[in-house]
C-alpha cells in the first residue's frame, strides 16, 4: 500500500462533529440510554459516521461498475449488502420489463467489424478506463527512465504502440532502414511516427480495387502477416495493428513515398475511420526521390473514448519511454545503424546495454551478454526483495507481463543461484525458486520467429520454449560474473567500506552500523577525524529481523541480515575465537543507535542476531561495541548537565526536585539531530563515547529483603531504564539489575493499549495535542508532528510519530472502524500498510515532564474504542491482538447493559469488508474472501481476507502465472479492475485446471489463498494499575 509522506502536501484534521467518541469538552454529554426505536439514527450520529452497516459500499460499487471491468460482478456480489436494496430492486424490475418489450430486431443485432471494435475495445486494445499503477516513464528533467505510480489509459497507450511497432517492424523487412522519428505534440493532441526504408507500394490492389496503403491502414484484417509458414520476426500478427489506431482517432493521415513507382501517397481518415477522404496520389519530385522511401502516420487520438482530457505529463512520459524502448531494442540489430528521434532530438542510445543504463530506479545489470544475434540478456539484483522485476522485448514489442522467454532465462539463473546458496548453506534448508526470483531484475531483448501472445495487447508471450528459433545458452563466463557480482552487490549496498576491510589488517577494522541514513551522515562526519582505513559505515533501514523466531526462508530473504553477513564475512555454523576472528572482514562491530528505547530495541536485536548464530563472538573481547551520544542536555545559566541515558536523567531530575523547574531541557531525538561539528567532537574523544559489550553470567545475584520487600517496585525508578544498556557498561552491581524491570514496564506501557481508551502512549499524545491545539481545520502531518513533539514531550523519532498520525487517520478496509483523525489527502488504500482537561484533574490524571503537563494517563471515551478499532501490539514479554467490532453492536450492548439486560454476543467486524466470517472449532474465526466461477475459463475475485492487500495478492497471482521447464502455469492471465476500495480480479485459466481446483479439498478458496484463520486468545491490555 502507499502512505502519505510528511513532505507531501497532505493534511489531517480531527474527525468533525457531531459527537466524536472522545469529547474534548468535559461539559458535553452523550446519551447512551436512548430508546431502541431510534437506535439506528442515534447510533449513526453518536459515532460520527454516516453508516456502519455496509451501505458505504454504494459509492464504491458504483465506481467499480464505471471502471470498465466486470460491471455485473460488483452488482451481483454486493447487492445483498447494500442499504438501498429496495430502490435497486425496483430498478432491476424496470430493466426486466424494458428487456421483454424489445423487438426481435432490437434483441438480435449485427455489427460491423469497426463497430465491434468500438463497442468492445477491451478485446482489441485493453481497457479504455484510466487505471493507476506503477509504470516506467521517461523523465525529461533527469533524462532517466523512472518507475512512477501514474494514472493512464491502457487502450490509449496500446494504439500508439501499434503504430510504433509497425514502424519498427520495417527494420526487419529492410535492414537498410536507419531512421525512425516520433513527434508528440501535447498541445494539439497530435502524434506522428515516420520511418524510412523500403516503403509501401503505391499501386492499386487488383482484388480489392483500392490503393495498397488504403487497404493496409483502412481495412481490418489486412496485412502481410497471415502466412504462418513464413518465418517472421516482426511484431504484427493478427491484421489489426495500425487500423486500431485509425478507429480510435478523430483524424488519421497516411503519407508514404514509393520510389520504385515514383509516387507519393496521402490519405486522411476521420471520425473513428467512419469517413475516408479520397487519396492524393501524385508523381514524386526529384528531391523527394533523393530522400528515398518512407512511411509516416499522423493521428489525433479520440481522447473522449479514453476518458482523457489531454495528453498530460505522465502520458507524454509514457509515450516518450516507448521511443527509448525502440532505440534500445532495435539500434543494435543488423544492417545500417538505426537512429531514433524524439521531437527532433536524436536519442543517445547505441545498443540495448546503453539503454539499460537509463533505469535509475533499478539496480544496473551486474552481468550482460549478447547470447547470439537475436538474444540479449542482462541480470541484476533487486535488493528490496519485493518481487522479480523484468524489462523484456520480443520483436520490439514490450512484453510487460513477461512470458515464456522470461521464464526460460530466469529458470536458468535461479538454478545457478540455488546451487551457490546450497553450497554456502550446507545442511540448511534449500532456497526456494520463488525466494530467489524475488531478488531478480531481468532485462531481455530478443527476436523470435512467429511469436504467439495471450491477447491482442501482446503483453505476455505464450510461444513454447521448444519453438524458439535458436539455441539459447548463457555462457559460463556470464553465469560466473552474475553469481559473484550478485553477492558482491548485496554486501556493499549503501556501504562505506573500510579501506583495510578484508585484508591482513581486517582484525583492526570496525564496522559502524547506524540507525538509518541520518545517523550514517553523523558517522561519516566523524570519519574525517579517524579516517577511513579502519572504519566502515553501513546504515540499517529499520529494526533488524528477530532471527530467533524467524524461519530459514525469512532469514535468507531478509536483506538487512544477509547484508551484515556478507559485509562482516561471517560464515554460518562457525565457532569464532580470538585466533580465527582474523578471517572476518571486520574485527569489531559497533552499534550507533539512538539513545532512546527504540535504539535499545535495535541493540537488543543485533545482540540477538549475533548470539543466535555465533554466540562465541560475544566472548571475544571488544568485538561488539556501542557508540553513545547524549540523549538529554540540561542548561541553567552557565550550568550544564549532559546525560547519555534516560535513567541517568530521571535520577538527576528526581534528585533536583523543585529546582528542576528552572532548567532548560533539550532532548536529542536521534543521532540525526547532532551536528557535524558535534560528530567530530565525539570521534575526537572515542574513549568517552565507545563502550564494549560485556557478556555476563546469567546468574543474577540474589537480592536482600531490604532491596525488594513486599512492595517490589518501590526501589525501581518509575521512568524507563535501559535493559540493553546494562550489557554495555563499565561497572556492574546488583542495583543495576534492579532497574531491568523498569525498562520492561516502560516498553509494555508504550506498546500495549490501555483498556479504558484503547490507545497506545503515542496515539494518546497525538489526540492530546489535537485537543490542546483545538484542531478544527486541516494541518499537514509534519506540522502536527512538530506540535506534538513540542507540547507532549515526545522524545522518539519523528518518522515513528508520522506513522502514528497516519495510522489514526486511515479508514480503508482493514484499518480503523472509526478513524479518530480525518484524512484530507492520500493516506493509503487497500492497494499496497481539543483542549486539555480541567486543571483540577492534573494531579491524578496527567503525566508530568519537568515543569509542564503532558497527555493524560488515559482518556474515558463514551464507547470502548479498544473494541471499535482493536489493536495489534507487542512489548517486552507481552503481545496483544484485539479484534474490531461493530460500533452499532457495541452501542446496542451498552444500552442493554445500562438497562441491566444481557448483552448479545458480538463477532469481529471490519467496516467496508464484504467477505464472509465463519467461526471455527478452536474459538477463532475464518475470514473468507469471495471468488466465483463466471464461466468455463474465468474466475472473478471480488474480496480478499481482511489484512491481505491488493498488491501482495497481485504478486501471488503472478506466481501462479509463472512457468518453467518443469512446471506448467496454473493460470493464464489475471486482469485488474479495482477501485481504491473494491477488489476485482478476473482470472483466466484452462477449463480442466479450474475443474481440478474446484474439486480439490479446499476448493477455489483454498487454492487461491482466500481463507485466513485468526484466533483471539491473546487479548492483553493495561489497566489503571498498569497490569
Amino acid at each position: 500500500m502507499s502512505y502519505s509522506s510528511p513532505g507531501d502536501n497532505v493534511c489531517v484534521r480531527t474527525t468533525p462533529d457531531p459527537i466524536m467518541p472522545f469529547s474534548s469538552d468535559s461539559e458535553e454529554e452523550f446519551d447512551l440510554t436512548a430508546g431502541d426505536e431510534d437506535e439506528g439514527e442515534a447510533s449513526g450520529a453518536s459515532i460520527g459516521c454516516s453508516d456502519y452497516s455496509g451501505s458505504s459500499s454504494d459509492s464504491s460499487d458504483a465506481d467499480a461498475r464505471s471502471s470498465g471491468g466486470e460491471e455485473s460482478d460488483y452488482e451481483e456480489e454486493n447487492k445483498s449488502n447494500l442499504s438501498n436494496r429496495e430502490a435497486r430492486g425496483k430498478s432491476v424490475k424496470k430493466q426486466a420489463r424494458t428487456k421483454t418489450s424489445k423487438t426481435i430486431e432490437e434483441t438480435n443485432q449485427k455489427k460491423s467489424q469497426r463497430e465491434h471494435v468500438l463497442i468492445r475495445p477491451d478485446t482489441y486494445i485493453g481497457s479504455v478506463e484510466p487505471v493507476t499503477q506503477p509504470m516506467f516513464i521517461f523523465n525529461e528533467t533527469t533524462n532517466q527512465i523512472e518507475e512512477r505510480n501514474i494514472t493512464y489509459t491502457p487502450g490509449f497507450y496500446k494504439i500508439y504502440d501499434e503504430i510504433v511497432v509497425n514502424a519498427a517492424d520495417n527494420k526487419q523487412r529492410d535492414p537498410s532502414m536507419d531512421r525512425l522519428e516520433i513527434e508528440i505534440d501535447a498541445e494539439t493532441n497530435t502524434i506522428s511516427v515516420m520511418n524510412n526504408g523500403k516503403g509501401i507500394p503505391v499501386v492499386e490492389h487488383k482484388e480489392h480495387g483500392c490503393y495498397v496503403p488504403t487497404l493496409i491502414f483502412g481495412h481490418l484484417l489486412t496485412g502481410s502477416n497471415f502466412d504462418d509458414d513464413e518465418k517472421k520476426t516482426t511484431g504484427g500478427r493478427n491484421g489489426y495493428g495500425a487500423k486500431l489506431a485509425n478507429i480510435f482517432s478523430t483524424e488519421f493521415t497516411v503519407e508514404c513515398l514509393d520510389t520504385e513507382n515514383e509516387k507519393q501517397f496521402t490519405q486522411t481518415f476521420r471520425d473513428n475511420m467512419s469517413r475516408t477522404e479520397d487519396p492524393s496520389v501524385k508523381k514524386a519530385t526529384k528531391s523527394e526521390m533523393k530522400k528515398g522511401d518512407y512511411t509516416k502516420i499522423t493521428f489525433k487520438p479520440d481522447l473522449n473514448r479514453f476518458n482523457m482530457e489531454k495528453l498530460d505529463e505522465y502520458a507524454v512520459g509514457l509515450l516518450s519511454r516507448r521511443a527509448y524502448d525502440i532505440a534500445g531494442s532495435m539500434s543494435g540489430k543488423g544492417g545500417k545503424k538505426l537512429s531514433v528521434f524524439l521531437n527532433g532530438k536524436k536519442l543517445p542510445i547505441k545498443d540495448f546495454k546503453s539503454y539499460l543504463a537509463l533505469f535509475d530506479d533499478l539496480d544496473a545489470p551486474l552481468a550482460f551478454e549478447r547470447v547470439n544475434d537475436d538474444w540479449e540478456v542482462g541480470v541484476g539484483v533487486n535488493t528490496e526483495g519485493s518481487g522479480m522485476k523484468q524489462i523484456s522485448f520480443v520483436n520490439a514489442i514490450a512484453t510487460t507481463k513477461g512470458g515464456s522467454h522470461v521464464n526460460f532465462i530466469t529458470s536458468k539463473i535461479v538454478k545457478a543461484v540455488q546451487a551457490v546458496v546450497e553450497k554456502r548453506n550446507k545442511g540448511g534448508k534449500k532456497a526456494q525458486p520463488a525466494q530467489i526470483k524475488n531478488h531478480l531484475t531481468v532485462f531481455i531483448n530478443c527476436l523470435v520467429e512467429n511469436p504467439t501472445f495471450d491477447s491482442q495487447t501482446k503483453e505476455n508471450m505464450t510461444l513454447k520454449q521448444s519453438s524458439f528459433n535458436k539455441k539459447i545458452a548463457l555462457s559460463d563466463q556470464f553465469m560466473k560474473r552474475w553469481k559473484s557480482a550478485a553477492y558482491k552487490l548485496k554486501g556493499i549496498t549503501k556501504l562505506d567500506d573500510a579501506n583495510n576491510a578484508g585484508t591482513a589488517k581486517s582484525k583492526d577494522c570496525t564496522l559502524i552500523i547506524t540507525e538509518g541514513d541520518s545517523a550514517k551522515s553523523l558517522a561519516v562526519s566523524g570519519l574525517s577525524v579517524v579516517g577511513r582505513d579502519f572504519y566502515g559505515v553501513f546504515p540499517l533501514k529499520g529494526k533488524p529481523l528477530n532471527v530467533r523466531d524467524a524461519t530459514h526462508a525469512q532469514i535468507m530473504k531478509n536483506e538487512e541480515i544477509m547484508n551484515l553477513v556478507e559485509i562482516m564475512g561471517l560464515k554460518f555454523k562457525t565457532t569464532y575465537t580470538k585466533e580465527n576472528i582474523k578471517s572476518l572482514r571486520y574485527g569489531h562491530l559497533m552499534i550507533m543507535a539512538d539513545q532512546d528505547h527504540d535504539g535499545s530495541h535495535i541493540k537488543g536485536l543485533i545482540i540477538n542476531f549475533i548470539h543466535h548464530f555465533w554466540p562465541s563472538l560475544l566472548d571475544v573481547p571488544g568485538f561488539l561495541q556501542q557508540f553513545i551520544t547524549p540523549i538529554v542536555k540540561c542548561t541553567k545559566g552557565k550550568k550544564s548537565e549532559t546525560f547519555f541515558t534516560l535513567p541517568e536523567y530521571n535520577e538527576w531530575k528526581e534528585g533536583t526536585g523543585d529546582d528542576a523547574r528552572g532548567w532548560s531541557i533539550k532532548y536529542y531525538k536521534g543521532l540525526g539531530t547532532s551536528t557535524s561539528n558535534e560528530a567530530k567532537q565525539y570521534f575526537s574523544n572515542l574513549e568517552s563515547h565507545v563502550i564494549e559489550f560485556n557478556r555476563l553470567s546469567t546468574d543474577i545475584p540474589d537480592e536482600d529483603d531490604d532491596d525488594v520487600g513486599e512492595e517490589e517496585g518501590a526501589s525501581i525508578p518509575r521512568s524507563g531504564d535501559d535493559l540493553i544498556q546494562r550489557f554495555f557498561s563499565k561497572k556492574f552491581d546488583k542495583k543495576q539489575w534492579m532497574k531491568i524491570r523498569a525498562y520492561s514496564t516502560y516498553d509494555v506501557d508504550r506498546s500495549l493499549p490501555h483498556v479504558f481508551d484503547g490507545l497506545k502512549t503515542s496515539q494518546r499524545k497525538v489526540l492530546f495535542a489535537c485537543f490542546k491545539k483545538k484542531l478544527k481545520n486541516e494541518i499537514k502531518v509534519a506540522q502536527l508532528a512538530g506540535y506534538i513533539g513540542e507540547h507532549s514531550a515526545y522524545h522518539h523519532g519523528e518518522q515513528s510519530l508520522h506513522s502514528t498520525i497516519i495510522g489514526m487517520a486511515q479508514n480503508y478496509v482493514g484499518t480503523n472502524n472509526i478513524n479518530l483523525l480525518y484524512p484530507s489527502g492520500q493516506f493509503g488504500t487497500r492497494r499496497m500498510g481539543g483542549k486539555s482537561r480541567d486543571s483540577r484533574l492534573d494531579t491524578s490524571l496527567f503525566s508530568h515532564d519537568i515543569s509542564r503537563f503532558i497527555e493524560p494517563e488515559f482518556y474515558m471515551p463514551v464507547i470502548p474504542m479498544l473494541l471499535v478499532n482493536g489493536c495489534q501490539a507487542i512489548g517486552t514479554g507481552w503481545s496483544s491482538t484485539v479484534p474490531q467490532f461493530s460500533p452499532r453492536e457495541i452501542i446496542s450492548n451498552l444500552r442493554k447493559m445500562i438497562r441491566k439486560e444481557d448483552p448479545e454476543e458480538m463477532h469481529p467486524f471490519n467496516s467496508g469488508w464484504m467477505g464472509e466470517l465463519e467461526c471455527n472449532s478452536k474459538g477463532g474465526y475464518k475470514f473468507k474472501g469471495k471468488i466465483r466461477r463466471k464461466n468455463e475459463t474465468t474466475l472473478v475475485i471480488t474480496e480478499l481476507p481482511v489484512g491481505k492487500w491488493t498488491q501482495d495478492y497481485k504478486m501471488f497471482l503472478e506466481g501462479l502465472m509463472a512457468s518453467d521447464e518443469e512446471k506448467e502455469r496454473d493460470i493464464e492471465e489475471a486482469l485488474e479492475n479495482h477501485t481504491d476500495t473494491q477488489i476485482s480480479f478476473t482470472i483466466k485459466a484452462l477449463s480442466d485446471k479450474l475443474d481440478v481446483f474446484e474439486e480439490s479439498k479446499d476448493g477455489l478458496l483454498g487454492k487461491f489463498k482466500l481463507v485466513q484463520n485468526r484466533t483471539f486468545s491473546n487479548m492483553q491490555v493495561r489497566d489503571s494499575e498498569d497490569f
